[in-house]
């Protein structure tokens, strides 16, 4: 899939969300990049959450806003000839949503969630394992 064809991939997928889930979203971003996982040789993030938190005493976070980034480069290398691009675009964009309803909610439920799987996997088990 070229870079062109994922960013329509991604903008037809993210049409299909009801705007009340995308409310304090400023935007989706499709970046050309491939981001490594820290730490994990040849595991790959497709994509990534970004919240800048709570405003800083000095006002440094004001302005920035929450946006998803989808990470072509990262889907690219884990696609293999039976990849089924539209749904791990869609898996990916619906689990970033849910970090930014949860981040809206005080919550933390997935990113706990998450690091439980990275630690497994860094384990060397499975990346489900300790999730629960």
């Amino acid at each position: 899939m070229t870079y062109r064809a994922f960013q329509k991939l991604v903008e037809r997928l993210w049409a299909e969300i009801p705007e009340a889930f995308k409310e304090g979203l400023q935007g989706v971003h499709v970046l050309p990049e491939a981001k490594p996982e820290p730490g994990l040789p040849g595991v790959w993030r497709l994509g990534e959450y970004l919240d800048p938190g709570p405003p800083s005493a000095l006002g440094g976070f004001e302005g920035l806003g929450r946006h998803i980034a989808l990470y072509y480069g990262s889907f690219l290398e884990v696609a293999d000839e039976g990849f089924d691009w539209e749904g791990e675009v869609w898996e990916t964009l619906l689990h970033e949503l849910r970090h930014h309803l949860e981040s809206l909610a005080g919550r933390s439920d997935l990113v706990e969630e998450d690091l439980r799987r990275l630690a497994a996997f860094r384990r060397g088990g499975a990346p489900g394992e300790g999730a629960g």
